[in-house]
Formats: C-alpha cells, structure tokens, sequence
C-alpha cells in the first residue's frame, strides 16, 4: 500500500489520556456523490473568503484528528484534494455554530450518508491546538494577531469506534498516513497537521486487536 494508503470503496471516554486505535481492516469504505467545487482556482478562492469575511467577519474552521492503526504504527485519516493538498476532515462552521456540533456536521458531511451530523456517533474529545491567520492566505499561529484576526482553525481528537462504515465523495481521496511520515513531511502536509504527532505526544495509544 506505501506510506500513504488510499482508502478503496467496497471494503475509551472523552479527556484521557490513553487513545483506543483499531485496525485498518475493522473499517468499511464507500464512496458517494462528490461535492461541488467551490472554486477553480486560487483567485477564486481568495475572492470567496474576502467575501465571507466581509459579510460574517471571522472565519471559523475546525477538523477532526481520526487514528487507525495499520502495519503496527499509528495512522492519521486525512483528505486528499484534487491530488494536490491535504486536509483534516471537518470545514468551515456557520456562524454562531458550536464547535463540537459545526465538527459533527462537516464530518458526517466528508465520512458519512448523514450530512447533518444529528444522530451520528462521532465522539469528539480534546481539543488539540487553535491556529490563527491575520490573513486568508498567510501562514497561521499559534496566538492571535495583535490586529483583528480572519481566520481561527481548531483540531479535535475524535475517538473512533471498534466499527465504522466511511462514506467518501468521490472527488475527494481518503488516505491512512503514518504520524513519523506527517512529522517528517511538513511542506507536504502543511504547518497544521505536521504539527499533529507532537501535538498526541502526551497521549498513549491503546492498539485494540480484537
């Protein structure tokens, strides 16, 4: 499978310091309809959030830290845009929209047949770090900027189950890479989630093999 392994169709308590990892093989994978394009490129996009940021102020973003385990080593479940860049799962929250809630919403949206979030069984846990861009497309910071901030990015660690089905747009790729190789590969996967296996270094994983 190498270091990055495509997800192929067909196929303990919040607050604690131990992570419960299950095998790769315990998961489902599908695939659905894909998700439109919000943009065609990268001055469209910038445009888009110049916009958003006029009419709602701050924008507020959050994704979700899912763990696997596969070849004996801790995974992280990660997207895979247009085979050029990669993303936690998770999105931009409405406004006013609570962070745990905006979370379970954008990830049933990207990982399941739920969209809404309700009723989904998504267990968030700790929140792992906030990052924040005094511009759209600058790099982000661990502090907010002494101006008034655009942006604000939180990670969560989501427990995941023993079991579960992932339902996957199908213009979008859901990849299992190694935390050493996300450690290691900082320009590819940019200075947030690079920053993920530092970020799990006071936990312990628990590899649940049965």
């Amino acid at each position: 499978m190498g270091e990055e392994t495509t997800l192929e169709s067909g196929g303990a308590g919040q607050n604690s310091g131990v992570v419960d990892i299950y095998p790769l093989s315990r998961y489902v994978f599908d695939s659905k309809e894909a998700v439109p394009e919000k943009d065609d490129n990268l001055t469209d996009r910038v445009q888009r959030l110049q916009s958003n940021y006029s009419r709602h102020g701050l924008r507020t973003c959050v994704g979700g830290v899912l763990l696997v385990e596969l070849f004996q080593e801790p995974h992280a479940l990660l997207l895979q845009v247009r085979n050029s860049f990669f993303k936690l799962p998770g999105g931009r929250l409405r406004p006013g929209e609570p962070d745990i809630q905006g979370l379970k919403r954008k990830l049933s949206s990207k990982l399941s047949l739920n969209l809404s979030g309700e009723d989904d069984d998504w267990q968030i846990g700790e929140c792992l770090g906030t990052w924040w861009r005094s511009d759209l497309e600058g790099l982000p910071h661990p502090h907010p900027p002494p101006d008034n901030p655009k942006e604000c990015m939180k990670i969560f660690l989501v427990r995941l189950p023993r079991n579960r089905r992932f339902v996957v747009p199908r213009n979008l790729k859901l990849l299992a890479v190694p935390l050493s190789r996300i450690q290691e590969s900082s320009e590819v996967y940019g200075p947030v989630i690079s920053l993920i296996p530092a970020l799990l270094s006071d936990f312990s994983f628990n590899r649940v093999r049965v």
